[in-house]
């Protein structure tokens, strides 16, 4: 079975080498190239209860030391995050995800030039972020949550990593039919509103309503959903299929991280999101050197 997305010849095929993916996109001033390189995104979230790093950068001067140590690294991004999407994560209110993240993007955009992205589902926290200095929309429910996310990234010309996301773990048919069919409406509802082609970033959401078994084969078809005809981000750092794997806590998971890092760079992913920087830089670095060097 075939879907597409049908602007420009931008197709989503069955089989690998798809339509190519727009050639870079222009954000604060910083040119991504697509294709040429593999870009890396830190992870900052500045919540008690994210699975891995809850807790570690709670106060403003932490969380901005740790960004500045991720660039200094080699993350091209940092993702900053007020609030935990777990499995079994408690909802925050508005204005703490608000008070959490503002006053270390706030600091951030005046003490770094780093390109910054807000990981968040509210778009009213959208909007205030961008005001205080966030370039990137980071949408966990790909344009299809509560609010008018699109909206926002139209209003203010901001790029949007759109995810696939789900309730529960069953599929009805082909998993990763469903997922492109879910980022072929997240698309449709991107390009309605008047979001460039250039500005959507694809993220088929590995471990967000799947179990470590549905992850592992979504792992193996990410050149599926590169086929898109979009860059793609790959968020597997840390996380419990990696947790299975190795019998180990999310702390002690790094090396794994590392082999999916590398199993997406040979899918053609464009930008990991990590919590190890410089081990995933390094680890880019080389498999970047052997599988993109013409």
């Amino acid at each position: 079975m075939t879907y597409i997305f049908k602007s420009n010849g931008i197709g989503c095929n069955d089989a690998a080498g798809g339509t190519a993916a727009p050639s870079a996109m222009t954000v604060a001033g910083r040119d991504f190239v697509w294709g040429g390189r593999t870009y890396i995104m830190g992870i900052l979230n500045v919540t008690p209860d994210s699975f891995s790093d809850g807790g570690d950068h709670l106060t403003v001067d932490r969380a901005v030391a740790r960004a500045k140590e991720m660039i200094m690294q080699g993350a091209d991004i940092i993702d900053i995050g007020g609030e935990s999407s777990r499995p079994g994560h408690i909802r925050v209110s508005a204005e703490e995800e608000s008070s959490r993240v503002l006053p270390v993007i706030q600091r951030l955009a005046a003490e770094t030039d780093a390109v910054l992205s807000l990981d968040t589902t509210r778009p009213e926290i959208a909007e205030a972020g961008i005001n205080a200095g966030i370039h990137i929309i980071n949408d966990i429910w790909g344009l299809q949550g509560q609010g008018d996310m699109a909206e926002i990234a139209v209003r203010y010309r901001t790029p949007v990593i759109i995810m696939h996301n789900h309730e529960g773990t069953v599929y009805e048919g082909d998993m990763i039919d469903s997922i492109i069919r879910f980022l072929e409406r997240s698309v449709s509802i991107a390009r309605k509103a008047g979001i460039a082609e250039d500005k959507i970033i694809l993220d088929p959401g590995l471990g967000f309503g799947k179990t470590p078994d549905q992850n592992e084969v979504l792992m193996r078809h990410l050149d599926r959903i590169k086929s898109c005809g979009f860059p793609v981000l790959l968020g597997a750092s840390r996380k419990s299929m990696i947790g299975r794997i190795l019998d180990l806590p999310p702390g002690e998971r790094m090396e794994g991280t590392l082999a999916t890092t590398v199993m997406g760079i040979m899918q053609g992913i464009d930008i990991v999101r990590v919590h190890d920087v410089l081990e995933n830089f390094r680890a880019a670095r080389v498999t970047d050197a052997i599988m993109r060097r013409k």
